[in-house]
């Protein structure tokens, strides 16, 4: 989903426009609130679907959605196991009140928790066993990179970060196979990649 910048949500005249939609996805129904002007509000994109589809989920632990949007990968992802603890952050205010409101509105609230802030400001000095991230092409190659290499101060040993791109996937590739020495594609479909690297040492 988005983050880095206000980018993705500069249209003032579409902001009193909210909409429900919901999805069934891997075998769990989710509902979300939207707001026109955060990305992707009249569905889940294709490439946030194929993430929640193909991702490779932990046990147990916790995880982290970066650049969260209205929430669709991290509750997907606490409905999908409800072991893991789930941290989601987005620099976009409206896209954090949303996706409180959604992580509520799917039962997750106990184990959700949303932070308003840059990347991965508002989690400094933790680790989880996971990271998630539909990174915000729009706002630049320098953000998503920073997705990726900052990933690995934040992944407990043997944690995985997982990325779906479709412009710029073998930019994204080198990036986090030059990062953590590894990647594979755990899913590709419509030019949306999915990509996994796993923090080995």
């Amino acid at each position: 989903m988005s983050s880095g910048g206000e980018h993705y949500y500069t249209s003032s005249k579409r902001r009193d426009l909210y909409m429900l939609i919901s999805d069934f996805i891997r075998g769990v129904s989710l509902e979300f609130e939207t707001a026109g002007g955060v990305f992707s509000y009249k569905r889940i994109d294709p490439g946030t679907r194929l993430l929640i589809e193909r991702a490779l989920i932990p046990n147990e632990g916790t995880v982290l959605d970066i650049g969260c949007g209205y929430g669709a990968i991290g509750i997907a992802i606490a409905k999908l196991n409800p072991r893991l603890r789930v941290y989601m952050v987005d620099i976009n205010r409206e896209a954090v009140k949303l996706a409180r409101r959604n992580a509520k509105r799917n039962g997750v609230e106990d184990r959700v928790v949303v932070l308003h802030g840059d990347l991965y400001d508002p989690v400094k000095g933790m680790k989880f066993v996971a990271i998630y991230s539909n990174p915000p092409l729009a706002a630049g190659m320098e953000v998503v990179r920073r997705i990726i290499t900052e990933a690995s101060q934040h992944l407990e040993l043997g944690g995985t970060l997982q990325v779906v791109v479709r412009k710029g996937h073998e930019t994204v590739k080198k990036l986090m196979e030059n990062t953590f020495g590894n990647v594979k594609q755990l899913a590709a479909k419509r030019g949306y990649r999915v990509y996994l690297s796993r923090l080995e040492h």
